[in-house]
């Protein structure tokens, strides 16, 4: 629940517990696999706050997996031959393992 405290004269609403008690509240990380290639993701909701605007991008989909997988498991990925379905299919499962429905940007979730 948010806390109310004075500082210096003004009120300062804490959104620390309500912010945790949300991060707790969803799933665990997934590990999936596909061509032989084992790889982790978190909930979308729980990424950083820098990466929000990436995900999603379309002009940035090997930057946005670097940030989230790291670059080895990406050119694991590479060595693989990971093609545009099997990167539609991650981010449709990564969707539907986050809580979010497809096509909901991330923006949407958090208002």
């Amino acid at each position: 629940m948010a806390t109310a405290k004075k500082n210096a004269g003004r009120d300062v609403v804490s959104l620390d517990a309500l912010a945790k008690q949300k991060r707790d509240a969803l799933p665990d990380p997934v590990t999936y696999e596909l061509h032989g290639v084992e790889f982790t993701l978190p909930p979308m909701r729980l990424l950083p706050f820098a990466l929000q605007e990436r995900v999603g991008n379309l002009d940035d989909i090997p930057g946005v997996l670097k940030d989230v997988l790291g670059a080895e498991t990406v050119q694991r990925m590479y060595d693989a031959g990971f093609t545009f379905v099997d990167i539609e299919i991650i981010g449709q499962e990564w969707q539907k393992h986050s809580g979010v429905e497809p096509g909901e940007s991330e923006a949407s979730t958090a208002s």
